[in-house]
């Protein structure tokens, strides 16, 4: 029997929508029990190379499953929050306690098409608050105006509107970042890191008002037949892993993505990704992070053959995990 605590992650910059939604389908067949996406208007590198919406796929993707399903989008610059508030109370309204939110304070990659300067971390994140702030006011019902501060609305009300309004997680890459998200977040979401750092992660959450929340983590693995063809095919499908924290920020394009990433080997890979041909260890990595308190896990496969990764899994994965 599947696990209910193993997730799909569908990755917008790797396939098409149409192949998205006809892998989301195999995926719960398979036995995973919950899904989410990427939302970027480019890929990481051009060699990636898709890009699809991220909101007009929900609504298929919603439609052609019974997973629940979020994304992780980054209202402020490239959404209007009163946009991304509608997205989601009509997704929510349609497919009531399916739909959840996550939000971030962006990459410039994705942003930085509106013309606007991308600014520096500390007023994204307030513009973040604010952000988060429309959307609760709008789900509630309200009619918001704000003339002042980060996020500007005039007179917007949501006249469509789920009877319970999606939760809103908090993205948070960082001890720091995640200490910040506990205190406003529905839940966290994060990138899987080894156990002790991840502990890390959790703790702050935990210290700056997440305790109790839930919290999910988005795990990149590959996994193929031998070690050498997981790791090069995730050394070609994500070399971005080996970018710092602020590269992965700030950086603009697909093309210096591509040139910062020129030095990523085989070795960073493993050291950064879920790189296995062993499924007992991909098993043994979920387990650790469950062990942690996490709620959800979600995988990421940047491997290749993606069906072959979804059947391992389903078979002698899900059912021996949570």
């Amino acid at each position: 029997m599947a696990t209910s605590k193993v997730g799909f992650h569908a990755s917008h910059e790797l396939y098409p929508p149409s192949v998205l939604l006809e892998l989301a389908r195999r995926a719960e067949r398979a036995g995973f029990a919950h899904g989410m996406c990427s939302d970027h208007f480019h890929p990481w590198t051009e060699r990636q190379g898709q890009s699809g919406f991220a909101w007009s796929w929900l609504g298929a993707a919603l439609q052609a499953t019974g997973m629940p399903y979020g994304m992780v989008c980054a209202p402020g610059q490239r959404y209007h929050p009163a946009i991304i508030a509608q997205a989601a109370a009509t997704l929510g309204e349609m497919f009531p306690g399916r739909v959840w939110v996550s939000v971030g304070t962006g990459q410039a990659l994705n942003e930085h098409i509106t013309g606007d300067p991308w600014p520096p971390k500390p007023e994204r994140q307030a513009r973040l608050r604010a952000a988060v702030e429309v959307l609760r006011a709008l789900w509630a019902g309200e009619t918001v105006t704000r003339r002042d501060g980060p996020v500007r609305v005039a007179e917007a009300k949501l006249y469509t509107r789920p009877a319970e309004p999606p939760p809103v997680f908090g993205a948070a890459l960082t001890a720091e970042t995640a200490r910040w998200v506990g205190g406003w977040a529905d839940g966290l979401i994060t990138a899987a890191k080894p156990p002790a750092d991840l502990r890390q992660t959790l703790d702050a959450f935990r210290e700056g008002g997440g305790s109790g929340k839930p919290v999910f983590v988005q795990a990149a693995v590959s996994y193929a037949p031998t070690e050498a063809e997981a790791a090069s095919a995730a050394l070609a499908n994500w070399p971005v892993c080996g970018c710092q924290i602020s590269e992965l920020e700030d950086l603009p394009t697909p093309q210096a993505f591509a040139r910062a990433s020129a030095g990523t080997t085989a070795d960073d890979v493993r050291a950064k990704l879920r790189v296995s041909a062993d499924l007992r260890q991909h098993a043994d990595w979920i387990r650790q992070d469950l062990e942690l308190g996490v709620t959800r896990v979600y995988l990421h496969h940047v491997g290749p053959d993606m069906p072959r990764f979804i059947g391992a899994f389903g078979e002698h994965v899900l059912p021996v995990v949570g």
